[in-house]
This record gives C-alpha cells, sequence and structure tokens, in this order.
C-alpha cells in the first residue's frame, strides 16, 4: 500500500508520490532517504554541506534529491535543524 496517494476527481487517477511504478526504485525518495538517514545515524548532528558531501560519497545523489530527502524525513519527524544550522537526528 503506497504512502501517499492523490485522487483527482474529475479523472479518478490515483498517482503514488515516493513510490511511482514508473521509475526504478533506487531513484526514489524513499531509497536515497535511507542513505541520508544511515549518514545521520553515523553522526546525528552535521552541516547542511557536510551531510551532503558525506552522503554523495555513499551514493551519487544531486543535491535536489538530497534535499527532498531531507525534507521528507522532516515531515517524517526523523530530522531536523537546530539552533546552529545543523541538521539532527530526532531520535
Amino acid at each position: 500500500m503506497p504512502l501517499f496517494v492523490v485522487k483527482s476527481f474529475e479523472t479518478q487517477k490515483t498517482t503514488n508520490m515516493l513510490l511511482p511504478d514508473n521509475i526504478h526504485p533506487e531513484n526514489t525518495i524513499y531509497f536515497n532517504g535511507a542513505f541520508v538517514l544511515k549518514e545521520l545515524q553515523r553522526q546525528p548532528d552535521q552541516g547542511l554541506l557536510d551531510l551532503y558531501e558525506n552522503v554523495k560519497r555513499q551514493r551519487n545523489l544531486s543535491f535536489p534529491i538530497f534535499i527532498l530527502c531531507l525534507d521528507w524525513l522532516y515531515l517524517l519527524g526523523v530530522a531536523e535543524t537546530n539552533n546552529q544550522d545543523k541538521i539532527k537526528l530526532c531520535f
């Protein structure tokens, strides 16, 4: 069952947002967010660019996809920024 489903009332079309069926799973925010989460678990308090560089060493990830992954982790309540403008793990 998909996490988020968008339904249009005019066409009754269902679109999967995090796990689309028309691309490879390794290109999804869900999959790539796991690499960002893994790096935050390794070091729970990192600057934005430091975190990006550390994730990029593991997975060749573009910066816009990285930001979308961070947005998704923030919405889940897993990551947030602290007063020193660092990304931190919430649990």
